[in-house]
């Protein structure tokens, strides 16, 4: 849980870093995420080890929509990669 908390926080700092006009939508998008898939089996590391990856993945793709450089996410990547 403070793994998928820490996440979440680091997913939101990214938002801030995107498109003043862009910031609700990515903002309302994460924690939709977050509280769609909160019912994860926390004993399967596999199914939680995906949604991190995916998270780390997908916030990798917004930046680069948005041409915000990757560097930003690397506490995500701390998170969800190790």
């Amino acid at each position: 849980m403070k793994k998928a908390l820490r996440a979440y926080g680091a997913v939101l700092r990214l938002v801030r870093r995107l498109p003043k006009d862009t910031r609700p939508y990515y903002a309302k998008y994460a924690r939709e995420n977050f509280v769609n898939y909160r019912e994860v089996d926390a004993a399967d590391p596999n199914a939680l080890n995906d949604l991190f990856n995916r998270t780390y993945t997908h916030s990798l793709w917004v930046l680069n929509k948005y041409s915000v450089d990757q560097a930003a996410a690397d506490k995500l990547k701390e998170i969800c990669c190790s």
